[in-house]
C-alpha cells in the first residue's frame, strides 16, 4: 500500500481541497497521514475525518514589519526538524502540499528525506509560502492558465482546483428545514471565509432592511463574528461556520456574496451561483484575491466590487445588479470547461508515489 502525506493549514482553504482528494486517493488504496500546525484549523477539519494527524510548529513568514518576524523564523526552524523526523517515521512515498506556512518545513524536508513533494497553488500568482517551497517541489500543480507562465516551465501543470464533490449534492427542501425560511423570496447567501471579513459583514448588516424587502438573507459570518442585536430577523439567519449543511446552503442560494479566495470562487463557479466578489483589499494582502476576482470578471462569471468602494449605497446597486443579469452569469459558467482536477493531480500523485 502507498503512503501519502497531506499538508495544508492556516485557513480552510489550504485545508478543503486536500478533503476533496481524500475519497479518490482511498480508492487508490493509499494510506493517508496529515500534517499540519499543533492548533489550526485543519486539525479539528482532518481529526473528523479519522485521518492520522500530526502537529507542527508552524512560523509565519511576513513581507512586513511585525516583532514576531524575530521569533517566526525559529518555530519555521523548529517545524523543518520536526516534519524531518515525522517523515522519517512515518516513510511516505510521496507528500502532496496545498499551501499555508506550515507547508514550508515540511516540503523541504521532503526533498532532504528524498521524498517526492507535490504542491498546489490556487491562486493566479505563487504565495511566498509556494514560493519558498517550489525549489524543493517535484511538481507545481496551478487553478489558473495564467499562473503556468509564472512557474518553472518543468514543474508547472495546469490542473485546476480539487472541489469537494458532496458540495454538488445539496438539497434545497433540507436547507429551508435546517434555516427556518420559508423559501418564497429569491435567497442571498454571504460567505467571509473561514474566519470571516468584518467589512463585508458590516456592510450587509447596514443594508439589511433594504435587503430583506426583497430576499431571504442567509449569513455565514465567521467564528466571533455573530451580531445577536439580529437573531429574532425575519428572513436572516447568520451562522460562523457551517460544515455539514453547506451544500444545502448552496442548493438554497439564488445569489452567493464572497471573497475572492481561489478554492471558494471555483466551488461558486462550479455550482453555477451568479456572485458577486469583495477582494480583500490589497492594502491587507498580496493582492492575489483581486487578480483572481478579475479572472473571473472577465470570464463572465463573477460581479466585482472591491473592498475601497464599498459603501451601502454601491453594495447594494451590485447585488440588485447581480440579480437582474443572474442569468447571463449562470449561461457563462455552464460553458465552462471544468478540469476533472481530483483525477489529475491523484494521476500525478500515482506517477510520482
Amino acid at each position: 500500500m502507498k503512503h501519502i502525506v497531506l499538508t495544508g493549514g492556516g485557513t480552510a482553504g489550504h485545508v478543503t481541497p486536500n478533503i476533496a482528494m481524500i475519497p479518490l486517493l482511498k480508492e487508490k488504496e493509499f494510506k493517508i497521514s496529515y500534517i499540519g500546525s499543533y492548533d489550526g484549523i485543519e486539525k479539528k477539519l482532518i481529526e473528523e475525518m479519522g485521518i492520522p494527524y500530526y502537529g507542527i510548529s508552524s512560523g509565519k513568514l511576513r513581507r512586513y514589519f511585525d516583532p514576531k518576524n524575530f521569533t517566526d523564523p525559529f518555530k519555521v526552524l523548529k517545524g523543518y526538524m520536526e516534519a524531518r523526523k515525522l517523515l522519517k517515521t512515518l516513510k511516505p512515498d510521496v507528500v502532496f502540499s496545498k499551501g499555508g506556512f506550515v507547508t514550508v518545513p515540511v516540503v523541504i524536508a521532503a526533498k532532504h528525506r528524498n521524498i517526492p513533494a507535490i504542491i498546489h497553488e490556487s491562486d493566479m500568482t505563487p504565495g511566498l509560502a509556494n514560493k519558498l517551497c517550489i525549489p524543493s517541489a517535484v511538481k507545481v500543480c496551478c487553478n489558473f492558465p495564467e499562473t503556468v507562465s509564472k512557474l518553472p516551465a518543468d514543474k508547472a501543470v495546469l490542473t485546476g482546483t480539487p472541489i469537494r464533490q458532496e458540495l454538488l449534492k445539496g438539497d434545497r427542501q433540507k436547507a429551508l428545514a435546517f434555516t427556518g425560511l420559508s423559501g418564497n423570496k429569491p435567497v442571498l447567501m454571504i460567505i467571509g471565509g473561514s474566519l470571516g471579513s468584518v467589512a463585508v459583514n458590516t456592510a450587509v448588516r447596514q443594508i439589511l432592511p433594504e435587503l430583506l424587502k426583497e430576499f431571504d438573507v442567509v449569513h455565514l459570518c465567521g467564528k466571533g463574528k455573530l451580531d445577536e442585536s439580529l437573531t429574532n430577523t425575519e428572513g436572516y439567519v447568520q451562522y460562523e461556520y457551517i460544515k455539514e449543511e453547506l451544500s444545502d446552503l448552496f442548493a438554497l442560494a439564488d445569489l452567493v456574496i464572497s471573497r475572492a479566495g481561489a478554492n471558494a470562487i471555483c466551488e461558486i463557479s462550479a455550482l453555477k451561483k451568479p456572485n458577486l466578489l469583495i477582494p480583500l483589499s490589497a492594502n491587507a494582502s498580496r493582492g492575489d484575491q483581486i487578480l483572481n476576482a478579475r479572472s473571473f470578471e472577465r470570464l463572465g462569471y463573477s460581479k466585482v466590487l472591491e473592498e475601497e468602494e464599498l459603501t451601502q449605497e454601491t453594495l447594494l446597486q451590485a447585488i440588485q445588479t447581480l440579480y437582474q443579469n443572474r442569468e447571463d452569469y449562470i449561461t457563462a459558467m455552464s460553458q465552462s470547461n471544468q478540469m476533472d482536477s481530483i483525477g489529475r493531480i491523484v494521476d500525478l500523485i500515482c506517477q510520482y508515489a
